[in-house]
């Protein structure tokens, strides 16, 4: 079963590594020969769309326990990125082209392509201790990258579209925009924080759904590292 088990690990996290290798070798591409960040999402946004719809299992590996990092911080990233991904940037086309998403998608692909990499060393053995500090290195930067001028920019861009065009008034019993403010409304009531009713206070609301999860690797990266150190020989 334990064999099994890994054996199965071993080929989902090598089909990401892949999977986000090759959406970011397109993304570059693309920059590459137009000199320009327009063409992102044409060129890798589908990709993506799947390999995050397919990161569901993560949280099914957490929940039923075939790998110890549990589901509830699982959930909150593929929930965060699958929202980003299948309700704003797929749904509004007006935002496809803007900078905010060459630097979401190269900061996601970067990351990815790192931790899986890291996961299929880890399931053929130990992996290698270079890896494993670039594993819990690299996020330092690139998570922020990922979220400040990628995820949260774009997300502030797209507010007038889902106001505009009453976003999904048809297949919701209600306003998607104004659930976005009351979610707003209730997390920063949740730190005692101030609140205009403005759609622009999104900036400051997003950092609080991410640092749990920036913080959680934080804490993994010392028990991984300590590790590294513990194995060193005098």
């Amino acid at each position: 079963m334990s064999q099994l088990r890994n054996s199965y690990l071993f080929f989902y996290n090598l089909f990401q590594a892949f999977g986000w290798g090759l959406s970011l070798f397109r993304i570059l591409s693309n920059f590459i020969s137009t000199n320009s960040v327009n063409g992102t999402f044409s060129s890798a946004g589908e990709l993506i769309c799947l390999l995050q719809s397919l990161a569901f299992l993560e949280v099914i590996h957490g929940a039923i326990g075939i790998v110890p990092s549990g589901f509830v911080l699982p959930l909150l990233q593929w929930g965060g990125r699958i929202h980003f991904l299948l309700a704003i940037v797929r749904r509004i086309h007006e935002v496809q082209e803007l900078p905010s998403v060459f630097i979401t998608f190269v900061a996601w692909s970067l990351s990815e392509v790192i931790r899986y990499s890291h996961y299929v060393l880890n399931c053929l053995g130990n992996p290698p201790n270079w890896i494993t500090f670039i594993r819990y290195n690299a996020f330092i930067v690139l998570y922020p990258i990922g979220v400040f001028p990628g995820e949260m920019w774009l997300m502030y861009q797209a507010l007038p579209y889902i106001k505009k065009e009453n976003l999904y008034v048809d297949s919701l019993p209600f306003s998607y925009y104004k659930f976005v403010t009351v979610c707003i409304t209730s997390l920063l009531n949740l730190y005692n924080l101030p609140f205009r009713l403005s759609v622009q206070v999104l900036l400051f609301c997003y950092p609080f759904l991410w640092m749990k999860l920036y913080l959680h690797v934080f804490k993994q990266r010392r028990s991984k590292l300590g590790k590294q150190q513990k194995k060193k020989p005098n």
